[in-house]
């Protein structure tokens, strides 16, 4: 029936507009920012960089890889990647950006660079109230500004942070395991002894012609 959906949609007001004075559950809005209703865990806003242990410097993720910003849609991601390499937070040699940006005023939250980067080193947060009354720089956040905890991601994306953890360990545990078997096979080679060359055959006189030596 021609109109049925804006019936629908008039009557599903009306029944809370009525329904918000005798019950708390028709309460549709809350007055914001005195109350304020917490995100659902799948919010997703502008991304963050996230970082291990308690140092953001060393404990940073990123490898400056640069796979986001390529296939960022708005290219609103902006990645110098160092020339030197400093460890990790497990100790490993690594690149690591010196410049990492975003323009949170061209970033449509489509979360692709989380889905492409292959070091979870890019999630999304839930912090919405970013307004400013500075268009370019007050929206152009740094990687100091970027940087947070492994602990606030637990905090925002419980489940997403304890699986990315569980896979992370598990990688680590499977790195750790050939770099000990490596370990142990070279030392088995250093102190096996060395192997002795088989002695040569003795090898046989010619035979002396026919008449020789009569």
């Amino acid at each position: 029936m021609l109109g049925e959906g804006i019936l629908k949609g008039m009557a599903e007001t009306a029944r809370n507009f009525v329904g918000s004075f005798v019950s708390a559950e028709r309460l549709t809005t809350v007055q914001y920012p005195e109350e304020r209703i917490a995100p659902i865990e799948n919010t997703r806003v502008f991304p963050f960089l996230v970082y291990d242990t308690a140092d953001p410097e060393a404990g940073l993720r990123c490898v400056a890889c640069q796979i986001c910003e390529k296939e960022c849609p708005p290219k609103c991601i902006f990645i110098e990647k160092s020339k030197d390499k400093k460890p990790d937070f497990v100790g490993k040699q690594q690149f690591y950006p010196t410049r990492f940006d975003i323009d949170i005023s061209v970033c449509m939250s489509c979360q692709i660079c989380v889905e492409v980067c292959p070091f979870e080193a890019i999630k999304m947060d839930t912090q919405f109230e970013l307004a400013t009354d500075d268009r370019f720089g007050g929206l152009l956040m740094d990687r100091k500004e970027l940087s947070k905890s492994n602990e606030y991601y637990h905090h925002i994306h419980p489940t997403e942070a304890a699986e990315v953890d569980a896979r992370l360990d598990e990688e680590k545990a499977k790195a750790d395991a050939k770099a000990k078997a490596a370990a142990e096979a070279a030392a088995k080679a250093a102190a096996a002894p060395a192997a002795v060359p088989p002695a040569a055959p003795p090898v046989a006189a010619p035979p002396k012609p026919a008449g020789e030596g009569s």
